[in-house]
């Protein structure tokens, strides 16, 4: 299965399909159980085929030995499910963080999900140049587009005319917004890499909309 976003220190990554899930290896470690009795609760579970063939995506890694060995790749329906049955403080408090962890993924998934739409060329690239992406990589750039062309971020700008939460704001933008946002979109893509700090992109980039628009003057 391959991760749009790593996995982090848990073992919580986002798939390709924009789903938050944890590795099973991971989950044996940080509950302090044998990585077989894991896989073993998992394929006992008291569940549906269709709930476990959803929530338990099964994969594979390579022990120490370089073997090919089992593992599962959980939603967080899935953890949820096969959580419950661990019981102690603190396999209480490894819920919780779990759980947690989950929420921030999910936030993140859906930041990304948001700038994609908006921003598609952008946010490759910044996947590229982060190993690690954050969600401020991608909304911080974004916001800054959407305030050099329209004076405000996306969030106010939903805001100020009354469009609903999570919405697209292009439909609402005239044709000469989007085709600047676009410009500026391919412009920052470059100097992602040319110029690494937020600020001096942030000018460059409203100075070629300066230079623009005394073109079209």
């Amino acid at each position: 299965m391959k991760e749009l976003i790593p996995k982090d220190n848990y073992g919580v990554f986002a798939d390709n399909h924009d789903t938050a899930r944890v590795d099973s290896l991971y989950v044996a470690k940080f509950f302090e159980k044998e990585h077989n009795k894991v896989l073993r609760d998992i394929r006992e579970l008291d569940c549906s085929e269709e709930f476990r063939l959803f929530n338990f995506g099964q994969s594979f890694y390579k022990n120490e030995q370089g073997k090919k060995q089992p593992c599962y790749y959980m939603t967080r329906d899935g953890f949820v499910f096969l959580a419950m049955g661990y019981r102690g403080k603190k396999a209480a408090h490894f819920k919780e963080l779990y759980i947690k962890r989950f929420n921030e993924m999910e936030r993140f998934i859906k930041t990304l999900v948001e700038a994609r739409k908006e921003f598609p060329l952008l946010t490759e690239n910044i996947k590229l140049l982060h190993d690690n992406p954050k969600p401020y990589h991608f909304s911080n750039e974004c916001d800054m587009i959407n305030r050099i062309v329209t004076g405000m971020s996306a969030k106010q700008f939903r805001q100020a005319h009354g469009i609903e939460k999570g919405k697209s704001i292009r439909p609402y933008l005239t044709d000469e917004q989007i085709q600047l946002m676009e410009t500026l979109q391919k412009v920052d893509v470059g100097l992602l890499v040319a110029v690494p700090d937020y600020e001096q992109r942030k000018c460059h980039l409203e100075w070629y909309k300066l230079k623009l628009g005394e073109k079209t003057a």
